[in-house]
Parts: structure tokens; C-alpha cells; sequence
């Protein structure tokens, strides 16, 4: 029997090789290396950077302004609105209808000028009956005065008559009777034509009711009714009826009302002078005074309520707009350094007994000690530390340091 050859059964592997690796792919490794450094270092500069780098502060800045000597300053502000004096719903003293109306809004009337008209029909009817009643009755009166003067004829000859026996004394009598009642008639109907003289004029008043006019000059700003409504003084026909015509202000009687807070009331004085700007014109400062305060405060609001006159009037000043205003007071004698400033009150830190402030230059916070003057609500007088113009932090003041880094809110 053959054997199989072994040599036959082993397989070949002379012709296996290991291919050689390319030189240039042997450094992949290393960049793995370097880019784990590279990441190493960027978290060790951020963490060096994050608790070693010097703070910096976020601040709001004010620019110190300058006082000069004698010359006004806001000592306190406050906001309010324009209101006239004179402001009025003209309404009519009678129920009625109305047939005509003659005003519109924007439009200027004056005293007396006539506004609107109700139906009169009516009451002309009655006035035109109340005429025929005194013309009958002056009509009345001409008659008993004719029969009034025969009875006194009479009168006179019946007595003649008795002294000469002719006629008896009944007959002297009864010419008396008829004198005497002539005449009571003559003051009763005096009287009644009296009564409808009356009635006539009081139903003439009556008709001038139906006829609404301006009490005063002025624009109407708002038109309340319309021709075909039925008016009346007291509101009626469930909100069906009208009570006014037309609203009229006087133009010439605008002023500011504003509230102060009674803490400050005492910084407010009759004749004081105010500086006041429209919320509408935010340019445009307008010099006012203060006409009078209100001596009654509002125990709610904690508040007294003050009315300042403009000292000079303008069109573009509309009732019910928003206005702030600024009361001025002149310092009472001129300061010894020209250099004071004005700045806001949360801008000075107290340290003890000193007043510190904290300059904004260059990026950076300089502390400075400073001799502070009056003050008021909002603003505070620096006389001396602080030239006009420079730009000190404000808000809060307790974490910032002489020398530290700083920026300014909404800045980059």
C-alpha cells in the first residue's frame, strides 16, 4: 500500500512575508501626544487665569457737574401732569332733545357763544298762550277802569243828590257799594295780569334753557352728544340719556400738578422756581413757578399735592400730559472754591466720618477722599476732590477697590 507523501500534506508558507510598515505613519502617536499637552496647558492657563487674574468690576458711571457760585440747582424732583384750572362738561339745566349742535372738537369758542339748541316747539306754544292771557287780561283792566271812573261819577252825583234830600241814603249806599266793588275788582285783575306777567317771563327764562352757550372761552376737547339725544341734567333712561353737551378747557389756565412726598414738602415754597419738561418734548426745558401748595396731604399716599403755573404759554402744551419737573433754589452765598460739583447721592461711600468717591479713568477706579456739602434727595455737593466733567461710580460702592480694573455697564 502507498504511504502519502508528507511533503504533499505540509502546507507552503515560504511564500508568506510581513509587509513593511511606512516610516511616515510611525508618528501618529506623537501628535496624539502633543494635541494631550496642548489641552493640558489650555485647562491649566484657564484655571491659572480664572483665580489669579485681577478682578474686574462692572460699574454705572455719572459725570460730576459743576456749581457755580449763586448760580440755581435742582434741590428736588418729582413728576406729574399738565391740568387746567378751568375745565368744565357743560350740560343743560332742563331735559330735551337736541335739534342742532354746533361744535366739534378742537374747535375755540368764546363766553356766550352757543353750543347747542333743543326742541322748543313746545314751550313756544306756551309762551305764545301766556301772551294772549296778559293781553286779556290788560284787556280786563281797560274795562273796569272805564266802569271803575261811571262808578265814581256816580258816586259823586248820588251824593249831591243826598245832601240835597233828593235820593234817600240806601241810594247814597248802593253808588258806594258799586264804586268800592269796581275798584277791588280793578286790583284783582292787577294782581292775576301781575301773575301772568310772571308766568310769561319764567316761561321766557324757561325758553332761553333750550339754548346751551359757553360759560367761558376755551376748546372743547371732547363732544359728548349728538343731534337727535335726549340730555338731561340727572342721568335717566338706563344710561340712555345723556347729562353733558360738550367739555370745554380754558387754555389759558393750564399749570402742572405734581404729588410730593411729605418728607420733602418742606423743601417746596409759594413763588419757588421750576424748570419743567414734557414727556413729549424732551428738549424743551420750560420755566415754570410754584403757584400754590394744597394744605391737606393724602393720608393714603403720604403725599401733598402741588399746583405750578407756567410762566409763559405755549400750543404745543396739551391738558393731561405727562411732565417732569425740577425745583430750583439759588445757593445762598457763593462758594469760596469754584470748583464744586454736583453728583448723585449713591455715588459717595462713607468710610467712618470720611466721604469717599471713586474716580473712573483709564479703565480703572482711583479712590479719593472728598469734602461733601448739602445734599438733598438725589444729588449731593462736592466742594473740594472732584473737577466737573470727571465720571465717578455709582450704586454700590462696597466691593470696589483704590487701583481695581473696571468697565462700565453695557460697555464692551
Amino acid at each position: 500500500m502507498l504511504k502519502p507523501d508528507d511533503n504533499a500534506l505540509r502546507p507552503d508558507i515560504s511564500q508568506l512575508r510581513i509587509a513593511p510598515q511606512d516610516k511616515e505613519a510611525r508618528p501618529a502617536g506623537k501628535w496624539v501626544f502633543f494635541i494631550s499637552g496642548a489641552v493640558v496647558l489650555l485647562i491649566a492657563a484657564g484655571v491659572f487665569l480664572y483665580f489669579f487674574q485681577e478682578p474686574v468690576a462692572t460699574i454705572k458711571a455719572a459725570v460730576a457737574e459743576g456749581i457755580e457760585p449763586g448760580r440755581e440747582h435742582t434741590i428736588l424732583n418729582a413728576s406729574g401732569y399738565v391740568t387746567p384750572r378751568r375745565r368744565a362738561t357743560i350740560a343743560a339745566k332742563i331735559t330735551g332733545q337736541i335739534v342742532e349742535m354746533r361744535v366739534e372738537e378742537g374747535m375755540r369758542v368764546e363766553k356766550g357763544e352757543v353750543l347747542a339748541r333743543f326742541d322748543d316747539v313746545n314751550i313756544k306754544a306756551m309762551i305764545r298762550t301766556l301772551e294772549a292771557e296778559v293781553e286779556a287780561a290788560e284787556a280786563a283792566i281797560a274795562e273796569i277802569n272805564v266802569n271803575l271812573r261811571n262808578a265814581e261819577r256816580n258816586l259823586s252825583r248820588s251824593q249831591s243828590l243826598h245832601q240835597t234830600g233828593i235820593i234817600t241814603a240806601k241810594d247814597l249806599d248802593d253808588a258806594k257799594t258799586l264804586f268800592d266793588g269796581t275798584a277791588a275788582k280793578l286790583k284783582l285783575a292787577q294782581k292775576q295780569i301781575e301773575v301772568s306777567r310772571n308766568r310769561l317771563a319764567e316761561m321766557k327764562q324757561e325758553l332761553a334753557n333750550y339754548t346751551i352757550t359757553a360759560p367761558f372761552a376755551g376748546i372743547v376737547v371732547s363732544k359728548d352728544a349728538q343731534v337727535g339725544e335726549i340730555v338731561s341734567p340727572v342721568s335717566a333712561g338706563g344710561g340712555f340719556t345723556r347729562t353733558g353737551i360738550a367739555t370745554i378747557v380754558d387754555m389759558e389756565s393750564l399749570e402742572i400738578e405734581v404729588d410730593i412726598n411729605e418728607s420733602f414738602i418742606a423743601k417746596v415754597k409759594i413763588g419757588q422756581k421750576v424748570t419743567a419738561i414734557l414727556d413729549a418734548y424732551p428738549d424743551w426745558r420750560i420755566p415754570a413757578r410754584v403757584r400754590t401748595i394744597i394744605p391737606s396731604a393724602d393720608r393714603q399716599k403720604a403725599t401733598v399735592k402741588v399746583r405750578i403755573a407756567f410762566e409763559a404759554l405755549s400750543p404745543k402744551i396739551l391738558p393731561d400730559m405727562g411732565v417732569k419737573v425740577a425745583f430750583m433754589e439759588a445757593a445762598a452765598e457763593p462758594q469760596i472754591n469754584g470748583n464744586s460739583v454736583r453728583i448723585p447721592l449713591e455715588a459717595v461711600r462713607r468710610d467712618g466720618a470720611q466721604s469717599v468717591v471713586f474716580i473712573y479713568k483709564n479703565n480703572r477706579l482711583e479712590s479719593r477722599a472728598v469734602k461733601s456739602g448739602p445734599s438733598n434727595a438725589q444729588f449731593i455737593e462736592i466742594q473740594a476732590g472732584i473737577l466737573a466733567g470727571e465720571q465717578v461710580a455709582v450704586g454700590n460702592l462696597a466691593n470696589l477697590q483704590d487701583g481695581q480694573k473696571a468697565r462700565l455697564a453695557g460697555g464692551n
